[in-house]
């Protein structure tokens, strides 16, 4: 535990300007960011006595180790800032709203010659006209079945466009109606558009006109006595009326508006948001998160809004209606209103329709909160026993709170790979896994690969440390060391930014998946490099026991052992992550058809071969002057392929059925090894 005194700044060396504070611990990692209209006092406050600080903050200022600051001009400026570098470094001590899952909305692809209704997830593209988010795909796959009999805008994927297009028949909804079947030209491209556009139309809140028309058609087919199509009519009505159902009208004045409203305790809070388009419901969301700053509604408002926006994957209404307004309010309403192109409301409602359904969204953010509690409480304190579980199995001083992983895989000693998981508070951090290849040699050595892989990450670990005695290194690669072929995205620590990079921070617990010999291994790459304050263990799949370095007999943890269950759980992502790694590389292997093996010839070059010709097989077929044809290869290189191909026998393929591995006919898969 750190002393803050330490790296107290100097009496007058903080400015008095708005500014962006960082926070970070003795690796250089960025555990806290913060924004000031005054630096100074806002910083100076941190560096009281520790009793009268929030035990949150205490442990945050004991937990760093220095205090750095940038200033800005104005307070939306530091609001910007603040965001980006929350997204950046991911700093442990801030509140950041985690969504549990990846809200689906219905998409009209406006900017194809043929627009295509679909659900679609993640950032949003230009040209494309989104409504939602909804809670559930099946929500909108409802809504969407309903409005076919009306809009038939085209559904079906590229592929099967083309296909339909090519074969000059309609899929199956094109027979039966709900579909206008522009691949075969039922519809011109300018009328499947219009169709699309009414479709935006309706799904806007501007339905009035389109029931009106269906009225008016309805009613002059049962004046003509055509009641065929007078019933059509009707059934269509009656679709739209339900899709209307499902989306009942919360404003009357058709408000777009999103309601943020929140639940909290002293340890949780809970964010729920309602968006409210054309005065209609049109989505819900919410995020759960930990309280790990001492912060108020007001900046949990902030928070939840920076979150929601700050990635513009989300337009700003004209109205943000939240339970209370940011302190100061007016920058985050001026930071709103640039994101939107125009002046946007921000306030608390207070009376009215909009503050009745204000309490509708609190009383759901409390439901959610309820929720999270009742599931968060064993998840809590299952980890935290699984944790003290292996701390006293394996004899160590403190609970292992950061769990790294390594697993070998590879077929028949091909395509060697390895892979690296990290497991932090119990819980998977996707965001450190880390692939290796093992270029060295090949065969079924998985000692040796272990040995390999276990020096690479660590000594690339040391070099960090004593480059210069702090968490710094340049950014050139080192060889064999974590270098281009370790697959993992950044370099080391970055001295400028302390963003994270490959291997910076050493693990408590270092897991390896097999028995005596892989533990060997790894014990053996650790003493060569001098490190002795990890603890080491491996996991044999066989009887699941626990080997220790120099130790003839293994530790059986009892079945039932919430720590053997995440050492488990640890051994198991690492086995997935290394085995979908090496299965990737076989495939891409396999498909290049033995081009990969041609001298001279790289990735791009064998890329404008296989689009060019399509396949190995007619590329086998051709001649030296049609394969000169292709762009970028020269008569020699086209030579030496014919040879390579010559030479080389078509191989069959086939699947194992058990894995879905591509294997060549007649190989046996014996897996990645333990």
């Amino acid at each position: 535990m750190a002393d803050p005194s330490t790296y107290r700044p100097a009496p007058g060396a903080i400015p008095t300007s708005p500014g962006v504070y960082r926070f970070r611990d003795e690796h250089g990692r960025v555990i806290y960011v913060g924004k000031a209209k005054s630096l100074r006092p806002r910083l100076s406050s941190y560096f009281q006595d520790l009793a009268n600080l929030h035990p949150r903050t205490a442990t945050m200022v004991t937990t760093a180790a220095s205090v750095e600051w940038t200033v800005v001009g104005t307070e939306v400026e530091a609001l910007q800032l603040e965001y980006s570098w929350i997204k950046e470094f991911d700093p442990r001590f801030n509140v950041k709203y985690r969504d549990d899952k990846s809200y689906p909305e219905l998409a009209v692809t406006l900017n194809e010659e043929f627009p295509r209704v679909q659900v679609m997830r993640g950032a949003h593209k230009k040209g494309v006209r989104y409504f939602g988010p909804y809670g559930h795909a099946w929500a909108i796959r409802e809504t969407v079945d309903l409005l076919l009999r009306v809009f038939p805008v085209r559904t079906c994927s590229t592929g099967v466009f083309k296909r339909a297009k090519q074969v000059g028949r309609p899929c199956l909804l094109g027979y039966i109606g709900k579909c206008a079947a522009p691949c075969v030209g039922k519809v011109s491209a300018a009328e499947h558009r219009e169709l699309a556009e009414e479709f935006c139309d309706f799904m806007a809140g501007r339905t009035g006109n389109h029931l009106r028309r269906l009225e008016e058609q309805m009613a002059a087919a049962a004046a003509e006595m055509e009641y065929e199509k007078a019933a059509r009519l009707r059934d269509d009505i009656g679709a739209l009326k339900r899709a209307m159902e499902k989306n009942a009208v919360v404003l009357a004045d058709g408000t777009d508006a999103d309601l943020l409203a929140l639940a909290e305790d002293e340890l949780e809070a809970a964010v729920q948001i309602f968006h409210v388009r054309g005065g209609r419901v049109r989505g819900q969301r919410g995020w759960v998160t930990d309280k790990v700053e001492d912060v108020d509604t007001a900046a949990l408002v902030e928070h939840a809004l920076q979150q929601l926006y700050g990635g513009a994957s989300e337009a700003v209404p004209r109205e943000v209606l939240v339970p209370a307004l940011p302190e100061p309010a007016e920058p985050v309403r001026e930071w709103l209103s640039g994101l939107r192109g125009s002046q946007v409301d921000l306030r608390v409602p207070q009376r009215g329709d909009k503050k009745d359904l204000m309490a509708t969204v609190g009383r759901n953010a409390q439901q959610a909160l309820a929720l999270h509690k009742t599931k968060r409480a064993s998840d809590l304190t299952t980890r935290s026993r699984a944790l003290q579980e292996i701390a006293d199995a394996l004899e160590l001083d403190s609970v292992p709170l950061r769990i790294e992983c390594f697993d070998i895989s590879h077929l028949q000693g091909e395509d060697v790979v390895a892979s690296m998981v990290v497991f932090e508070d119990g819980l998977a951090r996707k965001s450190e896994y880390r692939r290796f290849q093992i270029k060295g040699f090949e065969g079924q050595d998985d000692v040796r690969s272990m040995h390999e892989v276990i020096s690479r990450r660590f000594r690339r670990y040391l070099q960090e440390r004593e480059q210069t005695g702090e968490w710094a290194v340049p950014e050139q690669s080192l060889p064999g060391d974590g270098g281009p072929d370790d697959e993992a995205p950044g370099g080391p620590l970055d001295p400028e930014t302390g963003r994270p990079r490959r291997f910076a921070y050493p693990p408590q617990l270092l897991v390896v998946d097999g028995g005596q010999p892989q533990v060997a291994a790894a014990k053996r790459a650790l003493d060569e490099l001098g490190i002795d304050d990890v603890a080491l263990c491996g996991l044999a799949k066989r009887l699941e026991e626990v080997w220790l370095p120099e130790q003839d007999d293994p530790v059986v943890l009892p079945r039932s052992s919430e720590g053997l269950y995440l050492l488990q759980r640890v051994r198991d992502e690492a086995h997935r992550f290394a085995i979908g790694y090496q299965r990737n590389k076989r495939a891409k292997r396999l498909t290049s058809g033995g081009l990969d093996a041609v001298p001279g010839l790289g990735e791009t070059r064998r890329t404008a071969l296989l689009k060019h010709f399509g396949s190995v097989k007619r590329l086998r077929a051709a001649s030296v002057e049609e394969i000169c044809a292709v762009p970028g290869i020269g008569r020699r290189t086209a030579e030496t392929v014919v040879q390579a191909l010559a030479s080389r026998q078509p191989a069959a393929f086939a699947v194992n059925t058990a894995t879905g591995e591509i294997m060549e006919d007649g190989a046996a898969d014996p897996g990645p090894a333990d």
